[in-house]
């Protein structure tokens, strides 16, 4: 009986630990790279959608379609039009939200949503300070580096469907080993 308690704390401490190391992703875009720390233990589904996504290279040449100068820099469709975008089930996944994480600073990344239980394969960035996304948006990570670049991104001129004159690429992204 010990060494069944042994080997389940065992492989608890072991699983918990795998999950808890950091995951850094990297956009590569046209502008320079942004990198993003991931939270699984925040949001597991909405990580695993978004990591899927990265290692299969759903992302790679897609458009930030909507960019808003003081708010946010929104991509992951790959139709570029803001309608399109599936998760890796197919189908929409649920919300995840944690009253320890918020939209109270700039570089929040977060899933694009339709209304509640509605997130595909976009994801935004925040500019600013948020509040009125609470509760709204999946929060799944932050940026670690090249917030300036985000910042560039949403300085760009933009037509009056936000969307900018000149693409803004995410050309490649990975996952930082």
């Amino acid at each position: 009986m010990k060494k069944l308690l042994l080997l389940i704390i065992s492989f608890t401490l072991l699983t918990t630990a795998a999950f808890a190391k950091d995951t850094l992703v990297v956009l590569k875009t046209n502008q320079g790279d942004i990198t993003i720390k991931l939270l699984p233990l925040v949001a597991p589904k909405a990580v695993e959608n978004f990591t899927t996504h990265v290692k299969n290279g759903y992302y790679n040449g897609i458009a930030f379609h909507r960019v808003i100068r003081g708010f946010m820099v929104q991509g992951g469709d790959p139709t570029e039009t803001g309608m399109g975008g599936k998760s890796i089930w197919g189908k929409p996944f649920e919300d995840e939200f944690n009253p320890n994480y918020k939209f109270d600073k700039p570089g929040v990344l977060a899933m694009a949503n339709s209304g509640k239980n509605t997130n595909g394969s976009q994801f935004f960035i925040t500019v600013e300070k948020t509040p009125w996304l609470n509760f709204k948006h999946t929060i799944f990570g932050y940026v670690v580096d090249g917030y300036d670049i985000v910042e560039k991104i949403s300085n760009v001129k933009v037509d009056g469907n936000s969307r900018p004159y000149d693409d803004q690429i995410l050309v490649k992204a990975y996952i930082k080993k």
